[in-house]
């Protein structure tokens, strides 16, 4: 869960600075009076949304339903438990169960433990890359509008950078 929020909010920060950096200077020209640049803009922003499909004013649309955070199937405890199972059997057979089964609790807790971490690292990774890949689609998604947009602009005679 905590996770899940600490992605959230790097994706929410990464989209944010997107949207600070996206901001484009407008400038007049030819002369155009204040308010016919502010009815310009708002003609070309409406133009860009309606050519790209994208409207930076509205809440960020995520693509793709993020993947579950899977639970491992493993830990430190089963692995204590099935390692305690065959050292038990072994050192039976050996002459030992006591010391087997210790040994085999040991081992078994460790490699369980490994485990673990291995399979929330794994769905840790899958979670970031999932969160890029939105914040990837958000940019592009941005910049051709800014495209749009300043290419409407141009044609009405202001210099875009």
């Amino acid at each position: 869960m905590m996770r899940q929020i600490i992605i959230a909010s790097s994706l929410t920060m990464v989209l944010t600075s997107t949207a600070m950096a996206a901001g484009l200077m407008v400038y007049p020209s030819k002369g155009q009076s204040a308010e016919q640049q502010k009815t310009d803009e708002g003609a070309c922003m409406s133009w860009a949304s309606g050519q790209t499909g994208f409207d930076p004013t509205a809440p960020m649309q995520v693509t793709s339903a993020p993947p579950p955070q899977q639970q491992p199937t493993t830990s430190a405890g089963r692995g204590l438990l099935r390692g305690a199972l065959g050292g038990l059997a072994i050192g039976a057979i050996a002459g030992d169960a006591g010391k087997g089964a210790a040994i085999g609790a040991a081992s078994g807790a460790l490699v369980g433990g490994v485990r673990h971490n291995e399979q929330m690292k794994n769905s840790y990774a899958q979670q970031d890359a999932w969160a890029q890949q939105q914040a990837q689609q958000y940019q592009q998604l941005q910049n051709d509008f800014n495209r749009a947009y300043a290419t409407c602009l141009q044609g009405r005679g202001y210099t875009v950078n």
